[in-house]
């Protein structure tokens, strides 16, 4: 089979980017011929399977003069808001995409394109090969980002009812597609999650520490809940004595990262920030670490709370749509703690009255996930990249 990804973003960044090369990486595994179209800048360097073609759109550049248009309005690195497209932006997108997609077609005659986020590049995808097997899958950003930013709407709901099926993380999500594209529930199917083994397990390597060693992995934004991650410390009792945290990830919004490093300079317990690491240096740190903990507003089926618990982790996540339910149907055996989220203002912003409760109630999870236990490794190992992609191939034929 030969099969095309495509996405507007950085293919090597971010939760989408993980789970777009690791299919890849996958169906690589099983013999199939391969592209891969992506936002890029002329800086990055890109790793793909012997034999992918990567067909890079460059951002930044004499054609697309403008950042890597973000799914999230605030990613990890140098991006633009799709809220901020003007008129002559989205042409230069459209320009520039849709040159790549006629290139990539007539030299590689994939049998399928698999388009990552059900938004505008996917839309586009559809209306340019209308004739061909076009594929979205989800990634729960795009339901955020359509829902809120009226830019070319009606054009992706469209066209994206017009997919010849699409791909959901969770049951919860399948819903909220079918609701907001009329769809047809057979045309929507569930394929969850993979994470790597080779990479995230249980090393044998932690040492003995005197304190609770907490860890976040993502984004460090206000809308992964990190501000409220390190104002909850406080709810802990001798929580100077006893914990430390370290904080993972890149950021995206410089007056909002100096906000949170000012937050940590005053919380009563040591703070570390690793910045972006490899998924190499993550996993060790996971392995060196007590309790994983993900305080988000807005989650598709977050790949991280997966790799925490293969290398050992106690987790706490906010209980948000479709997370708890797939956990449980896939891993019965997991004790992740949940916590009930703030009210909403609309998609990821919490109303700021909210806050105090759920920071309170965020502690008290940290406090009782110490005494939980792990996933039993033969669940954990029946979640696997290679295992999605053999079902999505089957779907396919």
């Amino acid at each position: 089979m030969r099969i095309l990804s495509v996405t507007a973003q950085k293919a090597s960044s971010t939760g989408s980017g993980v789970y777009l090369t690791e299919l890849v990486k996958g169906f690589a595994k099983m013999g199939h011929a391969q592209a891969v179209i992506a936002g890029a800048y002329t800086e990055d360097n890109m790793q793909l399977p012997e034999g992918v073609k990567y067909y890079p759109v460059y951002f930044k550049s004499e054609e697309l003069p403008f950042p890597i248009t973000g799914m999230s309005d605030e990613m990890p690195y140098e991006s633009t808001k799709y809220s901020d497209m003007t008129e002559e932006m989205t042409e230069q997108f459209i320009h520039a995409f849709r040159r790549k997609i006629l290139q990539v077609t007539e030299e590689f005659h994939p049998d399928v394109i698999l388009c990552h986020h059900l938004y505008f590049l996917t839309a586009l995808v559809r209306n340019i090969c209308p004739d061909q097997k076009v594929y979205g899958l989800s990634h729960g950003s795009d339901m955020r980002q359509v829902k809120k930013n009226v830019w070319k709407r009606d054009f992706i709901k469209d066209k994206i009812a017009k997919l010849n099926g699409i791909f959901a993380l969770h049951e919860e999500q399948k819903n909220e597609i079918c609701a907001y594209y009329h769809c047809e529930p057979e045309d929507v199917m569930v394929i969850g999650t993979g994470y790597n083994r080779e990479v995230f397990y249980r090393d044998g390597s932690k040492k003995e520490n005197d304190k609770l060693r907490l860890i976040f992995a993502g984004k460090i934004s206000e809308k992964k809940g990190v501000k409220s991650l390190l104002r909850s410390l406080s709810y802990i009792p001798d929580v100077a004595k006893r914990v430390e945290l370290l904080l993972a990830g890149g950021y995206g919004n410089e007056k909002e990262y100096g906000e949170i490093l000012e937050l940590a300079g005053q919380c009563p317990c040591n703070v570390k920030f690793l910045g972006r690491l490899s998924h190499k240096d993550l996993a060790r740190e996971l392995n060196q670490s007590d309790i994983f903990v993900l305080p988000s507003f807005y989650e598709g089926l977050p790949l991280v709370v997966i790799e925490a618990m293969a290398c050992g982790l106690n987790v706490v996540c906010t209980d948000l749509p479709g997370i708890q339910n797939w956990l449980r149907a896939n891993l019965p055996t997991n004790e992740v703690v949940f916590v009930r989220p703030p009210k909403m203002r609309n998609e990821d912003e919490p109303r700021e009255e909210e806050l105090p409760g759920f920071e309170q109630r965020l502690a008290e999870a940290i406090i009782k996930a110490q005494s939980a236990k792990v996933p039993d490794e033969e669940e954990l190992k029946r979640i696997s990249w290679d295992g999605l992609c053999r079902r999505l191939t089957k779907m396919w034929k």
